[in-house]
């Protein structure tokens, strides 16, 4: 994976990365390294180990990182040994389509996604310029298989038997468009492929990238209720890049190992309605008012940020392709089994009086496992009173979405 300082694996000549071995999801780079002549009954593209020794500087992933790996490596390379010496058993073993994969979000995402030891095939989708995408990714020596798909006659094969779906398809954001400026055309791209997946994998995981998500979320569940399909387990809002922000930011203010920092996001994903609960920050620092504040209003702002800087040229592709790709990864863990996988996502939610609400949840093999209120609990003054003032513009946010599919039915 993509990484601040550069990730290494490496067994003598080769290397093996177990399925179940991906450490938890926050960021931070990480470095493994196995030795051994025997192979795992999992997959990771070359060879083996029955030691491995991790010193966490990692990926996407977090500070629990060497003790997952040690704790889900090594007792599934020592089983594999005693039952096989017959060589490498494939598990990687997952199917993702990203639909707008030649888009600027899509592509260094399909990159990031192709280079998973835990997927086998990757569909790439767009109305356009996805051939070439498709030609490059399949030369990278990494497990999955890559395809592609053109054009609405060529969704529904698309999506044939995916586990995963991400969708970051959509305009992207220009110098003075708002997230409500997006709205008209980013929801009808997002109904037409919700159609898609609700006929073709009605049991995938679904990941909304297209802005505005607290928009089109909503709209994404209207049309799998209107479909019959729906399952609030497996229907995501990536925020991700919302949390990668806040520590980034709050590591840098605060000159601490990135690796170390956890800042849990709540709320929404555009403005005011993204609340970073800073009191919540692990590990445990100090803020002045001042620095709450701004902080708080860099993290809210800082899609604006990129934008301005592009001068015209785009909106944040690479960090929102990073952050997404570690929402995947997560996914996908949990897929596997994975039962210590936690991040933030808009989803549907009981936390507070919105039908839809970002925290932090836990992911296992049917979705999500749980919210967690405690989050919520214990605010500053500060969020208490940010909680608050988010709550409307989040609620019309929702709601603008609903109605766009009441006005809109589905497709049969």
């Amino acid at each position: 994976m993509v990484t601040t300082s550069a990730t290494t694996f490496s067994i003598g000549s080769t290397v093996s990365f177990g399925s179940r071995g991906n450490p938890l999801p926050q960021s931070k780079p990480f470095v493994a390294r196995f030795t051994s002549p025997n192979s795992l009954a999992s997959f990771s593209g070359l060879k083996a180990a029955t030691y491995v020794n991790c010193e966490s500087e990692s990926s996407f992933f977090g500070k629990e990182s060497s003790a997952a790996l040690r704790g889900s490596f090594v007792p599934k390379a020592q089983k594999a040994n005693q039952k096989s010496q017959n060589g490498l058993q494939p598990v990687a073993s997952y199917k993702v389509a990203i639909l707008g994969a030649a888009g600027g979000i899509g592509q260094p995402l399909a990159l990031l996604i192709k280079m998973s030891p835990l997927v086998s095939a990757l569909n790439l989708y767009d109305i356009a310029n996805v051939k070439g995408v498709a030609a490059d990714l399949s030369h990278c020596n990494t497990p999955s298989q890559v395809q592609d798909f053109t054009g609405a006659s060529e969704l529904g094969n698309c999506l044939k038997g995916v586990n995963a779906v991400v969708i970051p398809a959509g305009v992207p954001r220009k110098p003075g468009m708002t997230r409500d400026d997006l709205f008209n055309i980013n929801a009808n791209i997002v109904k037409t492929l919700v159609e898609a997946v609700a006929d073709n994998c009605p049991d995938a995981f679904i990941h909304i990238i297209s802005n505005p998500v607290n928009s089109t979320v909503p709209i994404a569940a209207e049309v799998l209720k209107q479909k019959g399909v729906y399952d609030p387990k497996k229907l995501f809002g990536v925020t991700t890049l919302d949390v990668v922000r806040a520590n980034t930011f709050v590591a840098q203010k605060k000159n601490l190992k990135l690796i170390d920092v956890d800042v849990p996001v709540v709320g929404g994903h555009a403005g005011i309605t993204i609340l970073p609960l800073l009191s919540k920050t692990k590990p445990s620092v100090n803020f002045t008012n001042e620095e709450v504040e701004q902080l708080t209003v860099r993290i809210q702002n800082a899609g604006t940020e990129v934008v301005e800087a592009k001068a015209g040229a785009g909106s944040a592709t690479l960090s929102m392709a990073y952050a997404a790709a570690r929402f995947v990864e997560s996914s996908l863990r949990a897929l596997d089994g994975d039962g210590d996988v936690y991040e933030c996502s808009f989803v549907q939610s009981d936390l507070t009086d919105l039908p839809f609400f970002a925290s932090r949840i836990k992911l296992g093999r049917k979705g999500i496992e749980a919210l967690i209120p405690s989050d919520l609990s214990g605010l500053s003054e500060y969020e208490e009173k940010a909680l608050e003032a988010l709550k409307p513009e989040l609620k019309a946010s929702i709601e603008k979405g609903i109605a766009f599919l009441q006005k809109q039915p589905v497709t049969a």
